[in-house]
């Protein structure tokens, strides 16, 4: 796993690997082949095999250790800063104790991302896809809150055909963290013409202004395009009255190749929107076909988003594209069951207060102790993502295997819970705010919200740590 980061040193601890089929000095030339090639600088081994091979390691800095726990002992006289980690090992050295060590060292609010989870929800919905029907993943808004440099080059990893953004700096980005994957940048701006074409990024074309201010800016040069079709949602796309103008512009700029021809569905994740659905697929693929005649060429053609993959699979057309399904959320249910969370959104204990009855807690003292109360204070507020709507019993963490609820308001740094009933609690304790015991999808019924508004509301300070078995 690593650290959110951009420019910064790059960082590997690593044990012994088992059962490679290779000889020590054989797998770890590769290793350090790879290391290198990527950029490493940092080299922190652990484990005996390693140890016999150093020799093999002389080109990085590096240090050695027989086990964990001998680094763990040494963790606080080692210096992380300004770094980006990969922590990689054989499961019988449990090098996750080591990542929990360094989350604490830079604070104490996380957000874990289970990388492999997010590979067997890519799966999960890649098994129902037709033979030859391709892949889009949704990597705007930081990846749905969970870092999008790092989400990328998994899915590149993964093999998935197109990467889709919101504007174009997140595009950029992605050039510049090496990602070459084709991307479409969904709300293209004029400005920013100029930087699709430096970074070789396809824009979504929704209007005849947009189609012109676009011809306008890029000359003769070839460019690739992606066509939005308004069926039914009324936010971006061209109407089916606009298409004859739409084509006489692509036929008369041919150096313009539409990539994909596509449009959004309203209410794919609800039955009662069913009809409406189908009525949104039907003129979608009328539209669709048309310009595919007219052009001569056959763009690739999709419409499903993570819900309509999982109800509407008549309708896959070319290409599909897969957004919160990835992140373990399915918001048509179907699918719910099989889909492995991905973010645990972890915090822990600053500090513990008794609290005698008709005592206040918090701001406006909006909280009166009912009875005599053991409060913890907790490294999370409102500046994190932590909704003030949590305040005063609305909202729950996990702790202890047990819920704890939120007392007085939720303030922008801390917010303080009710741990009468957990005797055990102590300074320094983890907190699960959502993950594996509190789902996402009720931490976000508890603030009268969805899912998307959570992970997207997830603050940056917020450290993201990244998590590969």
């Amino acid at each position: 796993m690593h650290h959110h980061a951009d420019d910064l040193t790059k960082t590997v601890i690593i044990s012994d690997f088992d059962e490679s089929g290779e000889s020590d000095v054989q797998l770890y030339k590769k290793v350090a082949v790879l290391l290198k090639e990527n950029g490493i600088k940092n080299v922190y081994a652990i484990g005996s095999a390693l140890e016999k091979n150093k020799i093999i390691f002389s080109h990085f800095n590096s240090w050695f250790f027989n086990e964990t726990q001998e680094f763990l002992k040494q963790i606080n006289s080692l210096s992380f800063e300004r770094q980006i980690i990969l922590i990689k090992g054989a499961r019988r050295f449990q090098l996750e104790k080591i990542g929990n060590q360094l989350a604490l060292k830079t604070h104490g609010t996380v957000l874990r991302i289970n990388m492999n989870n997010l590979a067997h929800n890519l799966n999960i919905y890649r098994a129902m896809l037709n033979p030859g029907v391709k892949t889009m993943a949704m990597v705007k808004a930081f990846s749905y809150g969970s870092g999008q440099a790092e989400i990328a080059r998994l899915l590149a990893n993964q093999r998935v055909d197109y990467l889709a953004v919101a504007y174009a700096d997140e595009g950029a980005d992605l050039r510049r963290q090496g990602i070459r994957l084709p991307i479409m940048v969904m709300n293209p701006e004029p400005e920013t013409f100029d930087q699709l074409k430096q970074y070789q990024l396809e824009p979504e074309i929704y209007s005849i202004e947009i189609l012109k201010a676009f011809i306008q800016s890029i000359g003769k040069d070839d460019a690739s395009i992606h066509i939005k079709i308004d069926t039914g949602m009324h936010r971006l796309g061209f109407v089916e009255n606009d298409i004859p103008e739409l084509l006489v512009l692509l036929k008369s700029h041919q150096h313009i190749r539409v990539a994909s021809i596509f449009s959004h569905l309203a209410g794919a994740d609800e039955n009662k929107h069913d009809n409406f659905s189908e009525h949104q697929i039907t003129l979608f693929n009328k539209i669709a076909s048309s310009i595919q005649t007219t052009l001569g060429y056959q763009p690739l053609r999709h419409i499903l988003n993570s819900s309509g993959i999982s109800r509407m699979p008549h309708a896959q057309f070319d290409m599909v594209r897969l957004g919160i399904g990835l992140y373990g959320v399915d918001p048509s249910a179907v699918l719910q069951n099989t889909l492995l969370p991905v973010g645990t959104l972890q915090t822990n204990i600053a500090q513990i207060h008794d609290v005698k009855r008709g005592e206040s807690i918090g701001y406006s003292r909006s909280f009166i102790a009912d009875k005599n109360m053991r409060i913890a204070t907790i490294n999370i507020g409102y500046a994190d993502g932590f909704s003030r709507r949590m305040s005063n019993g609305k909202g729950m963490v996990w702790l202890h295997q047990k819920t704890a609820p939120i007392v007085g308001r939720v303030c922008m740094d801390m917010s303080m819970i009710d741990v009468t009933h957990i005797p055990e609690t102590k300074i320094g304790d983890t907190v699960e705010i959502f993950g594996e015991y509190l789902s996402i999808t009720d931490y976000a019924a508890l603030q009268e919200t969805i899912p998307y508004e959570v992970m997207t509301g997830i603050s940056q300070r917020v450290k993201r740590i990244y998590e590969f078995e």
